[in-house]
């Protein structure tokens, strides 16, 4: 768990896309996933929630099971027509201490959620409820937003979008992560001491 506390705080220091760029194309969200309440940075390990299309009552019992840490991940299939999250559930979340909820699909009752502070990465914002028989499944792998989530792995959302981190390859991201930062850096201070654009990053090995 120590350790883990201390991969969440290394994965704070950078951007989604500094990220991005030490996990490669495939661990972006698609671009529609965006912050629209609460803290505008979330790391986490990824709670899974798979359900049918439009379907929402099984979200409930992955509240339940939240814990500190943990970023709820509803893999929604991108349906808008209808909200997988209230502020209800942004209440009941803050305080079973969850990290903050990510929908590949719509929230509703925004200035709920707003006054609840609940970190929310939606697709989209709606006013209609979802369907309630409680079909779907919790920590199982998911596609959500276009990219495979198993649970447990890392989730680093901010003001970008959110990324995707298997847990297997933490390290070797930050690394990535970590030379890219320190390369930019280098240019722009090459650019400042000679006047000239520097266009290629060139990392270290």
């Amino acid at each position: 768990m120590e350790k883990e506390r201390e991969l969440f705080e290394r994965l704070r220091e950078f951007t989604v896309p500094e990220l991005c760029d030490g996990a490669g194309v495939f661990s972006a969200m698609d671009y529609h996933i965006k912050p629209w309440t609460g803290r505008m940075k979330i790391v986490g390990r990824a709670l899974t929630v798979k359900v049918p299309a439009g379907e929402g009552a099984i979200v409930s019992r992955a509240i339940e099971l939240a814990g500190e840490g943990d970023v709820i991940v509803i893999a929604g299939q991108g349906v808008c027509q209808c909200s997988y999250w209230g502020d209800h559930r942004s209440l009941c979340a803050r305080l079973q201490g969850a990290a903050g909820v990510v929908i590949d699909g719509a929230f509703r009752d925004l200035e709920g959620c707003e006054e609840a502070g609940f970190p929310i990465f939606a697709r989209a914002l709606t006013c209609g409820t979802a369907q309630k028989t409680g079909e779907g499944q919790i920590n199982v792998p998911v596609s959500c937003a276009g990219v495979a989530v198993n649970p447990g792995d890392f989730i680093v959302g901010d003001v970008n979008g959110v990324c995707v981190i298997p847990r297997d390859q933490a390290e070797t991201v930050l690394e990535r992560a970590a030379k890219k930062v320190a390369a930019q850096k280098r240019a722009a201070e090459e650019m400042e001491r000679t006047g000239k654009a520097v266009t290629r990053i060139q990392m270290d090995r």
